[in-house]
Order: C-alpha cells, then sequence, then structure tokens
C-alpha cells in the first residue's frame, strides 16, 4: 500500500464534505490519473467531480503537475478547481 495525504479546495472541498484525508492505496495507484479514478469508485459526489466533465488542477508535494505524474509514497496531493487572476 501507499500512503497519501489529500487535500481538497474551493468546490472539491465543499462537494466531497471534506478538505483532508489520509488515505493507503493499492500500488498500482502510480500517477494522479490512477489516484482520481480510485477516488471516483467512491461513487457520488466523488464520481461526478473527477468524472472530466468539471475541470481540476493537481499538485503532488506543492507542485503543480500534470494527470501522468507520479505519486510518491507519503505525498501530499492537493486537487483543486483551476484559478483565474485578475
Amino acid at each position: 500500500m501507499k500512503h497519501l495525504e489529500l487535500r481538497y479546495f474551493a468546490r472539491l472541498r465543499d462537494a466531497l464534505g471534506t478538505e483532508a484525508e489520509t488515505v493507503s492505496v493499492p500500488l498500482d495507484v502510480a500517477s494522479v490519473r490512477d489516484l482520481v479514478a480510485w477516488l471516483r469508485l467512491r461513487g457520488g459526489a466523488w464520481d461526478e467531480q473527477f468524472s472530466g466533465a468539471r475541470p481540476f488542477r493537481a499538485a503532488v508535494n506543492q507542485d503543480m503537475v500534470q494527470l501522468d505524474e507520479l505519486i510518491p509514497d507519503h505525498a501530499e496531493v492537493a486537487l483543486f478547481p483551476p484559478v483565474t487572476g485578475g
């Protein structure tokens, strides 16, 4: 098992009802994309928020990453909606 600290921000935090959690995921959850697929298996709001219909961004250990980025054990993964500046 791989151990991760997950953090959710803005609409994801509101929709999922949590701002953070520690999870143990199977070793085949190697990338952010794999993690998102694993989270979708929870169904309901998890599936809805990560289905691809609503955009989101990811950071691993506070570095912005693409979905194919590999996640090391004991990493912090943040998931949040895209932000715009003005």
